[in-house]
């Protein structure tokens, strides 16, 4: 059983390691490359593609690819991809616009998939060896946090420069954070779990009988709106999921314009934004641990309003904010209920999902949630945020996002948490669920 747990800590590592490369840093070396005002693009892309992939892959892996060789293949994908961003950004400072932006879109599209498989991989192995997914699991995902946590540190601090890898704390333009060398590190890293997704355990395919038109495409999964209750819990996940991507899109872009302050410029947190940023998964890795007691405790309406309002502390942190002292204490304060804000929703959730939806759904019902959540949600939240961003903020010549007025930026994060506190009262008395506590053995 230790041997099976430690092999699915090293798929979570290595699942959100890929992601952490390039998520949070993304922005600055877009902002260098001529691609800053499609910032909100990029991450929207992201949203995009979850509204279809997860769900087509999750019915691929109900009825005729074992999920873990599934898994393997898309970030065989998506790796190949990264590295083909890489090559381009090596080759041309300036790459061109529309053949970048399909590539990263080829990249996404097989990469947002994952999320849910390797939960579905996860739940499954478990399951097969008769453990409890809601004890066992989130201990596991906790890796996936550190993993994304490692390859945050490993971009902020790696540095390429005339050919000589190094590393270093100070300012450096070379350092893979602003570099193409963010998305060499995620691909190369792809395929490295492509291989190793071939020597999991097999997620055997459940054969089913006769079935009509719905359940073979693997839309069936949709009738869980038909319960008002899950109807509900899909509705408000994309509402809260608009909130997901704002800080991975901006966070590091905010910190890193206040180099262009003399009296801020060589502060840790401008000049090591994406480290700083780090803590939030720091937080996340410590709060996943809480998970099975609030969960057991109190249930999942009181789980979402935790993390719905850890989000309006998230953004009105980063409102009041900055990286010298004192302000900085508010940014770390962010950083830190960016763990709740982050686990509570989606961990949770896709414990739920798992526990309400029938056996022979399972995988379809969490591609539906990734859908509804890093899809519609993310979506819109991005390209809405995108809009407020660049209507109160513009790019320098030396690649800096700085607002247009010294309050532009407080302004955006405002509205940011103004956003996410009406999404918690309406949550607090619309959504309609009652829990049975369980008590802890």
């Amino acid at each position: 059983m230790k041997n099976l747990k430690l092999r699915l800590i090293v798929m979570n590592f290595l699942e959100f390691a890929v992601w952490g490369a390039y998520l949070t840093c993304m922005g600055n070396y877009l902002g260098r490359a001529g691609m800053g005002a499609e910032i909100s693009w990029f991450y929207a892309i992201q949203g995009i593609v979850s509204i279809f992939m997860p769900t087509l892959m999750g019915i691929v892996a109900d009825k005729y690819i074992q999920p873990q060789r599934l898994l393997g293949i898309c970030h065989l994908l998506a790796g190949m991809a990264m590295i083909a961003l890489a090559y381009m950004g090596m080759t041309n400072p300036t790459p061109d616009k529309v053949a970048f932006i399909a590539i990263y879109t080829v990249s996404v599209a097989f990469y947002m998939p994952t999320l849910a498989l390797s939960n579905t991989v996860a739940f499954t192995i478990l399951k097969d060896n008769g453990m409890d997914t809601e004890k066992d699991f989130p201990p596991i995902r906790v890796f996936g946090t550190i993993g994304f946590i490692a390859t945050m540190w490993f971009v902020n601090c790696a540095v390429l420069d005339n050919g000589s890898f190094g590393f270093t704390l100070g300012e450096n333009a070379d350092k893979f954070q602003y570099t193409y060398m963010q998305f060499m590190v995620s691909g190369l890293l792809s395929v490295v779990l492509f291989l190793y997704c071939m020597t999991l355990p097999a997620c055997k395919l459940v054969k089913k009988e006769s079935q009509s038109l719905v359940e073979s495409l693997g839309l069936n999964a949709f009738k869980l709106f038909k319960s008002k209750k899950m109807a509900m819990f899909f509705i408000f996940s994309a509402m809260l999921g608009m909130s997901l991507q704002v800080t991975n899109g901006f966070a590091t872009p905010y910190l890193t314009h206040f180099k262009s302050d003399p009296a801020m410029a060589d502060t840790f947190g401008a000049n090591n934004a994406t480290m700083l940023v780090s803590l939030s998964q720091i937080a996340e890795a410590l709060c996943i641990l809480m998970i099975p007691f609030f969960l057991k405790r109190y249930g999942i309406k009181v789980v979402m309003l935790i993390a719905m309002f850890a989000w309006v502390l998230r953004f009105g942190f980063f409102g009041a904010g900055n990286p010298a002292f004192p302000g900085v204490i508010l940014i770390v304060l962010s950083c830190v209920v960016y763990g709740v804000a982050f686990d509570f929703f989606n961990v949770s959730g896709g414990i739920f999902v798992d526990k309400e939806c029938d056996p022979n759904i399972k995988a379809s019902a969490q591609g539906l949630f990734m859908l509804m959540t890093n899809g519609l949600g993310a979506t819109i939240g991005t390209l809405a945020a995108g809009a407020i961003v660049n209507s109160l903020c513009h790019w320098t010549d030396d690649g800096f996002l700085v607002g247009n007025t010294p309050t532009s930026w407080s302004t955006a994060w405002y509205i940011f948490a103004g956003f996410a506190l009406a999404v918690a009262v309406a949550f607090m008395f619309l959504f309609k669920y009652k829990h049975v506590r369980e008590e802890n053995k």
